[in-house]
């Protein structure tokens, strides 16, 4: 179909329900140009799946070969890859075969943005004074970095120049990138804190550095059964001070932190981050933080010692602050400002991962190498979605749906979703963190397996070769999610490929699988109705034998 002159158009978003939005083409007489049938789009009925990851791309080859070819480059080799399927690539496998799943694996939210990012969006489109559809600044659009500049002199309680304090990346995994590729050199080492985000390791490798990890330390919470009949609970993941110093070393280049913290949905307390800081002025000057931050405006279970109303010092102090409710900004620690590269992104915060829009918030010092990065890796982000994040951040900031801003709004939207999801799981037998006295942010449960889910997972699951799992080989979370999709109808994420390969062998992935909720309450109701049903084939035993010991469980 032919379209007329783009100069004679418009775009019109017309809102039709709260969960979906259309865009209709009109000439400059306001009448339609395509009939509602061909110019509509809506969310599909079954929203779960993002392209590349439930289904199969266009790109993607039906075979892969057999061996590697004679010489890979540099990274490929750091990388140490091999052909063969993934965690992702294989439940994503196993999504596409079973299209009626329930899909809580993959971390993107299955509804539309807030109206405002979506009228911000389609504004910068049309805007013809601005123009946002050619290059803009290589480090980032102006508005967006003046305006990230002045939400992070708040967060920061410092000024924070945008041209030469941020850089604007596509997605805050290049941010990450850029900030590694600016910062090590072979030999280098970096702290990962285990378990931990999985893309993690291979940016410390494609650097030439080492991944070095930390382990937290899951601490269950007190049982009160009698001695030598202990009851499997819930409980929390902390950091260990003695177990961080242990690991410190003059070649430690880089810290890794990530709070709220993915997969396990910790959120380091203050007393936790001071540790990290005291380690880094210990590992001597060199050594740099990378404060993860995507989730900081979903912390739904702020912690208590941060102050009366939840809210850190530097923000709640400064004018106009956009605070953050439970959330320490990492480089707002005494003498971390000039240590400290801070990464985000608009992804989680505004429901659009797709929109690719993150940035690296530091010292010029720190940031200049990424500045002058940028243009070898891209010219720049998009101008147009750049344009419309600016616009949408001072909009967020509003009253809305009867919140006194957006962000409110969104932590009650988790709060509530994470307790749907969480009463499913714990009648369906898995043990959760007690919200009350754990703080908890991010969209993802770390479920630790209650006795009867482990005793109705088939036998002959476990220990079977799988070329997408850790060392090849199914473990008992691996084998979990594996018969929950292929046989219950709900998508899950072993916990195995946030751990290193010594822990693995060590089975301390074995009792966690990873759970998101950032899903339409349909999506949960119907992943309720597949946990129930894993208690169909539970064996009914008093006791689990776990590394000798007997054990009862609590739900």
């Amino acid at each position: 179909m032919r379209l007329p002159n783009p100069s004679s158009l418009a775009i019109a978003l017309i809102a039709t329900s709260p969960s979906t939005r259309a865009f209709t083409l009109y000439n400059t007489h306001r009448t339609p140009l395509l009939t509602p049938a061909t110019s509509t789009t809506s969310l599909p009925s079954s929203p779960d799946h993002a392209p590349c990851y439930d289904g199969i791309c266009s790109s993607t080859p039906e075979s892969l070969p057999t061996t590697p070819p004679p010489a890979v480059g540099t990274a490929i080799a750091r990388l140490g890859l091999a052909p063969g399927p993934t965690v992702w690539s294989e439940f994503g496998r196993l999504g596409a075969l079973n299209p009626q799943t329930a899909n809580l694996g993959q971390g993107f939210p299955d509804w539309l943005p807030p109206p405002f990012a979506l009228d911000s969006m389609v504004e910068a489109v049309l805007d013809v004074a601005k123009s946002p559809h050619q290059y803009t600044r290589t480090a980032g659009h102006p508005n967006l970095v003046r305006e990230l500049g002045r939400r992070y002199s708040s967060h920061l309680g410092r000024e924070v120049d945008g041209m030469n304090e941020v850089a604007v990346t596509v997605g805050a995994s290049q941010a990450l990138y850029l900030s590694l590729q600016t910062l090590l050199r072979p030999g280098d080492e970096v702290i990962l804190f285990e378990p931990f985000f999985d893309l993690y390791v291979n940016q410390v490798k494609l650097a030439g550095g080492t991944p070095v990890f930390v382990p937290l330390t899951f601490v269950p919470y007190p049982s009160s059964s009698a001695a030598g009949d202990e009851k499997l609970t819930g409980g929390e993941w902390i950091l260990e001070r003695d177990a961080l110093d242990a690991k410190i070393s003059p070649r430690t280049r880089a810290i890794i932190l990530n709070s709220p913290h993915n997969p396990t949905g910790k959120v380091f307390t203050r007393s936790e981050m001071e540790y990290v800081a005291a380690a880094t002025l210990a590992a001597g000057p060199q050594c740099v933080v990378l404060s993860d931050e995507v989730y900081k405006y979903i912390i739904h279970a702020p912690p208590t010692e941060i102050g009366d109303d939840g809210t850190d010092v530097a923000a709640a102090s400064a004018p106009r602050a956009i605070k953050c409710p439970g959330h320490v900004h990492f480089a707002s620690l005494p003498q971390m400002s000039e240590r400290t590269l801070t990464i985000s992104s608009a992804g989680k915060t505004f429901s659009a991962t797709g929109w690719q829009v993150g940035w690296a918030i530091g010292p010029p010092h720190l940031i200049s190498p990424i500045q002058q990065l940028l243009p070898y890796v891209q010219f720049c982000a998009s101008t147009v979605v750049q344009e419309a994040l600016a616009r949408t951040l001072v909009r967020a900031e509003d009253p809305y749906e009867g919140f006194s801003n957006y962000y409110e709004y969104l932590k009650d939207k988790y709060t509530k979703k994470r307790d749907l999801l969480a009463g499913a799981l714990r009648r369906a037998g898995f043990l959760l963190p007690d919200w009350s006295r754990t703080p908890g942010g991010g969209f993802f449960i770390f479920a630790r397996m209650g006795e009867e889910v482990r005793q109705a997972i088939p036998s002959e699951r476990v220990g079977r070769e799988n070329a997408a799992a850790p060392s090849g080989v199914t473990g008992v979370d691996w084998a979990l999610c594996e018969w929950m999709v292929e046989e219950k109808g709900v998508l899950c994420i072993p916990s195995s490929p946030f751990f290193s390969e010594e822990s693995v062998r060590e089975g301390k992935s074995d009792e966690f699988v990873r759970i998101a909720f950032c899903k339409m309450d349909e999506t949960i109701e119907r992943a309720a109705d597949c946990f129930m049903n894993l208690r169909d084939d539970a064996v009914a035993e008093d006791h689990l034998e776990v590394n000798g010991r007997s054990y009862r469980q609590v739900v």
